[in-house]
């Protein structure tokens, strides 16, 4: 049973993701990039920047900023 399991998400995890549905969610699949793809992230600001798997701060920064506009109490205090 446990290999089975082992199997499944080796296999989920190679599955490739099409760049055309990647980018109309805002996530990109690299966990890591190189070279001018890395040098255009790095110059984005943290908020316009795609969410990315393991890119834990911001994935949660970006979250708590779409939250926050979005809410019915956006621009009240809390």
């Amino acid at each position: 049973m446990r290999n089975l399991l082992i199997a499944f998400v080796a296999a989920a995890a190679l599955v490739p993701v099409s760049p055309i549905d990647a980018s109309t969610t805002g996530f990109d699949p690299r966990i890591i990039t190189f070279g001018e793809t890395r040098e255009q992230i790095q110059n984005t600001p943290v908020l316009n920047r795609p969410y990315r798997p393991l890119h834990v701060y911001g994935n949660t920064v970006r979250r708590r900023h779409t939250r926050s506009t979005t809410s019915p109490r956006s621009g009240t205090a809390r």
